[in-house]
């Protein structure tokens, strides 16, 4: 499986629970969420994508240590069950 099919299993997920699911392209910040899911009742959960197996890369960590320490939810999704569980 690839870091895409699990991409999309969250944007079909996030839609279903009737949410918005959006790309993350921050300029000049390095190692930002992939995505930001957005759930009604205000709660939004940024969400870092890879492929099974895969860990964050260094510099990736560092910037999700960074946002939660920032009170944000960062979440690492490497397959279908953790895109599920997400939605629980």
């Amino acid at each position: 499986m690839r870091e895409r099919e699990i991409e999309q299993e969250l944007v079909t997920q996030c839609l279903l629970a009737g949410g918005e699911c959006r790309k993350v392209n921050w300029l000049g910040r390095r190692g930002a969420p992939d995505r930001i899911v957005m759930l009604p009742r205000a709660q939004a959960i940024w969400v870092e994508l890879k492929a099974p197996g895969k860990r964050p890369e260094p510099h990736q960590a560092r910037e999700h240590d960074r946002m939660r320490a920032m009170g944000q939810r960062v979440e690492v999704i490497d397959s279908l069950e953790g895109v599920a569980a997400l939605f629980k």
